[in-house]
């Protein structure tokens, strides 16, 4: 296929750059090495991720090195002596420390972001951190996977960024590395991955699992029947892969794996409102899930409120610190009357309870079916005043997490969409109030 030979040229790393990064990556393994030989309790030193498994893409790749510790190593110690090795060894990088489910080292070397992880030496399933896995991948997919099906992960990697489902960190909710790494391991090529999503079935299972998952797709990690990959990715994500697939099939073309810009449409735009706020710094995984849970508990106080919420989305702008949760309403604003449905008559008790809890509304009447029934004035039929009024009154009633709760004490704001200004904000605006065309585009 035409289309898969340019899109490997694009994909696949020139000798030039794999000369570049091995010369990079050996200088800074050695640096990690040097200072990890000041510690007895460190077992060994290793490159790990899409590097050391020969996955990486062309023009982007992020640097992992694995620090093993002893598996006696108490968890304090442990994330300690991470730390002071990352950054003894990356000082002239200007290190700074991230978080997954323990701290590591980030730093930048040469345009190339570079992690120094530490992970316990252990035996295969006697995991104590999420990253004792890693080198048993690693180990896993250099035996099963050849020069040639590593290019076909390479294809599946960045069909899978073109659709901006490519990622498995909360931000993302998508498909990781290991991932597209482990379909092609099942399935042998980048077509046949997408012949076989195509065709994907809700609760999909792909692999052998030890026990029972409830997640949309359900994939085994090779080396741990216990681990469900598909945890991670979204059913909305999955969603969009299905879609690609079936699209790309019909209509091969370069522009999946480039990717499709998402413009804003003008005429939805009016009907977004926006509360944005500024957070203290903190873990991105930490912010992103609860940024998340905060747009899902007001889309539930919208609708309790009378509107309709088409669809909602969550960002973080990690550079700025802020934060920001998005609506698509069918309306911003509602009639300003509502109908409260009351008991039948014949229940004496609770007949009199609502008459007297509605005696203050515009009319209150018996139906044909003797139901009682009430029409009320509504407090708020505009969502941007309703929000308002909802997170001045109290944060924690209205559904926001506990941890941006003083953030958004600080402060916040409620804005409807054509006011945003913040360029992160702005594109997740574009992919709310918009078709993907990359996914939509078989049959026009």
């Amino acid at each position: 296929m035409k289309v898969l030979e340019q899109a490997r040229k694009i994909t696949i790393p020139t000798k030039q750059e794999e000369d570049k990064i091995r010369t990079l990556a050996n200088n800074l393994l050695n640096l990690v090495e040097k200072e990890a030989a000041k510690y007895s309790e460190i077992v060994s030193v290793e490159l790990g991720g899409s590097y050391a498994k020969g996955t990486w893409l062309k023009g982007k790749l992020d640097l992992d090195i694995f620090v093993k510790i002893k598996k006696e190593i108490d968890v304090k110690q442990f994330e300690e002596i991470g730390r002071k090795i990352g950054f003894a060894s990356m000082k002239k990088f200007k290190p700074y420390v991230r978080y997954s489910e323990h701290p590591y080292v980030e730093a930048e070397a040469e345009g190339t972001k570079v992690n120094v992880v530490p992970c316990y030496d252990v035996e295969i399933g006697q995991w104590k951190s999420s990253a004792d896995r890693s080198s048993f991948h690693t180990r896993f997919i250099l035996e099963k996977l050849d020069a040639e099906k590593k290019n076909e992960v390479r294809l599946l990697k960045k069909f899978l960024g073109g659709a901006n489902i490519y990622g498995a960190e909360i931000a993302m909710e998508g498909f990781g590395g290991y991932v597209a790494e482990v379909l092609i391991y099942n399935y042998g090529t980048f077509l046949k991955v997408l012949e076989a999503a195509a065709s994907f079935t809700r609760g999909q299972i792909i692999g052998s699992p030890t026990k029972k998952f409830e997640s949309a797709l359900v994939l085994i990690d090779p080396i741990d029947g216990n681990r469900n990959l598909g945890t991670a990715i979204s059913t909305q994500n999955l969603g969009k892969f299905i879609l690609a697939a079936r699209t790309f099939l019909k209509k091969p073309s370069l522009v999946f794996f480039n990717g499709k810009k998402s413009l804003s449409n003008k005429n939805n735009l009016k009907n977004v409102i926006v509360v944005k706020f500024d957070y203290k710094w903190r873990s991105p995984d930490t912010i992103w899930g609860q940024v998340k849970r905060g747009a899902t508990a007001l889309a539930g106080q919208l609708e309790l409120g009378g509107f309709s919420v088409l669809r909602k989305s969550g960002i973080v702008d990690e550079e700025a610190c802020e934060g920001a949760m998005l609506f698509l309403l069918k309306s911003p604003s509602i009639e300003n009357s509502m109908l409260k449905n009351g008991p039948d008559v014949f229940r004496k008790q609770e007949s009199e309870s609502f008459i007297l809890q509605n005696s203050k509304n515009k009319i209150t009447w018996v139906d044909d079916e003797g139901r009682i029934l009430s029409l009320q004035e509504r407090e708020f039929s505009d969502a941007k005043k309703f929000l308002q009024s909802l997170l001045k009154k109290n944060l924690s009633e209205a559904g926001i997490p506990s941890g941006i709760i003083p953030d958004m004490k600080r402060n916040f704001k409620v804005i409807q969409g054509s006011q945003v200004t913040s360029k992160s904000i702005k594109k997740a605006l574009a992919e709310l109030t918009s078709t993907d065309e990359l996914i939509f585009s078989a049959n026009k």
